[in-house]
C-alpha cells in the first residue's frame, strides 16, 4: 500500500496548533485535540453542526464576521428577558460578560470583538416595554452608548454595519424608519419603501440589503446605497423572524431560517443573494425562527431560535460552494 508521503510528496505534519494558512490537501495531526485534521473544499454549500450554547433562547441578536467567531446577547428563555452573552470559537460557546439591561426582540451587528445591541424591549409580557437603548461590546463588556431618536417603543427591527457605521430601521410599531449610526449618535435617514418588523439585512451603510418581514407577511427585498431604499426581486420564500449573515457584502449575503405564516410555520430555507436575484442554497438541519445570525456569504453561524415547540441551544455553520476548509477526520 502506497504511504501518504508517496501520494503527496509530504508527510502528515505533528503540530500543536492548526496551521495558519493550510493548502487544499495538507492534512496535519494536532497533539493539543488529539485529533487528525485536514484542508478540503466544498462542493455544494453546507450546513454543519457546531457546538451548543448555554443558554436556551429565542429572540436573541448576535454579530460575527465568519463561521467560527460568532456572538450571541439578549433574548427569551421562555419566562424572562436575558443579558446573558455568549462567544463561539468555532467549536464551543463560552459565557462572557451580560448586557447592561435584559432585553429581548433586540437588534446586534459587528463582530465577537467589537459589536452593537441596539433596541428591543425588556419587559416579559403585554403590553411590550420598548427602549431605544444602545450598547457596545469592546470585546469584555457592554457599555451603553447614543440612543435611537425615535419612537421609544421600538423593537423588533433588525440591523448592519459596525460600531463606527450600523444602519438600523423597521421595527414594531410596524415602521418603515431608518437610522444610521456614525460611531457616537443615531440620524434619521430615509425610510424603508415597506414598513414592516421581524425583517433581516446585511451589508454597510453605504450598501446593503433588507429582506423580508411582517405585517403581513412579505418576502420584499430593498437594496440600501447610502441614501435611499430601492425595491428589488423578492426573496423566492416570503418569511419573517429569518437571519443573515449580517457581515456579507450587499451582493454575497445569504438569509435563513425563519416564519412562513404563524409562528408554528418555521423553515430552515436558505437563500443567497447576488446583487439581483435570490437563489435557494442549502437547508438547515433545524428549522426554527428567530434565532441570531452572524458572518458573510461564504462563512456564516446561526443559533438558538425556536423550532415552532421549543427554544433551541442548536447552532449551525454555513460554508459556500468551493470554500476551503478544515476538516476532522474520524474514523466513523
Amino acid at each position: 500500500m502506497a504511504t501518504y508521503k508517496e501520494i503527496r510528496g509530504s508527510q502528515i505534519e505533528v503540530v500543536a496548533t492548526d496551521p495558519s494558512n493550510p493548502v487544499e490537501g495538507q492534512v496535519w495531526y494536532n497533539t493539543t485535540s488529539n485529533v487528525l485534521k485536514g484542508q478540503v473544499a466544498t462542493g455544494a454549500a453546507a450546513w454543519a453542526t457546531g457546538g451548543n450554547t448555554n443558554q436556551v433562547r429565542s429572540q436573541a441578536a448576535g454579530a460575527g464576521a465568519d463561521k467560527d467567531t460568532g456572538l450571541v446577547f439578549g433574548g427569551y428563555s421562555g419566562t424572562a428577558a436575558l443579558s446573558e452573552t455568549e462567544k463561539y470559537n468555532g467549536s464551543s460557546w463560552t459565557e462572557v460578560n451580560n448586557l447592561g439591561t435584559e432585553k429581548r426582540y433586540l437588534a446586534g451587528c459587528g463582530t465577537y470583538t467589537a459589536a452593537l445591541c441596539t433596541g428591543g424591549y425588556t419587559s416579559t409580557g403585554s403590553p411590550a416595554s420598548g427602549t431605544t437603548q444602545n450598547e457596545q461590546w469592546n470585546g469584555t463588556n457592554w457599555t451603553e452608548v447614543g440612543d435611537l431618536t425615535r419612537p421609544g417603543s421600538r423593537y423588533d427591527a433588525s440591523e448592519f454595519g459596525t460600531t463606527t457605521a450600523a444602519l438600523f430601521f423597521g421595527g414594531e410599531p410596524t415602521t418603515a424608519l431608518t437610522e444610521q449610526w456614525n460611531g457616537t449618535n443615531w440620524t434619521e435617514v430615509n425610510d424603508l419603501n415597506t414598513a414592516r418588523f421581524a425583517v433581516t439585512g446585511f451589508g454597510t451603510t453605504t450598501a446593503g440589503v433588507a429582506a423580508g418581514g411582517r405585517d403581513p407577511v412579505t418576502g420584499a427585498t430593498e437594496q440600501w446605497n447610502g441614501t435611499n431604499w430601492t425595491e428589488v426581486n423578492d426573496l423566492n420564500t416570503a418569511r419573517a423572524d429569518a437571519s443573515a449573515s449580517q457581515a456579507a457584502s450587499s451582493t454575497t449575503g445569504i438569509v435563513f431560517i425563519g416564519s412562513t405564516g404563524n409562528h408554528s410555520n418555521t423553515v430552515a430555507n436558505t437563500e443567497q443573494w447576488n446583487g439581483t436575484n435570490w437563489t435557494e442554497t442549502t437547508d438547515l438541519s433545524t428549522a426554527r425562527y428567530r434565532g441570531m445570525g452572524g458572518g458573510i456569504g461564504t462563512s456564516a453561524i446561526c443559533a438558538t431560535g425556536y423550532n415552532g415547540t421549543a427554544r433551541t441551544a442548536t447552532t449551525e455553520e454555513f460554508t459556500g460552494a468551493g470554500v476551503a476548509s478544515t476538516r476532522t477526520f474520524t474514523d466513523s
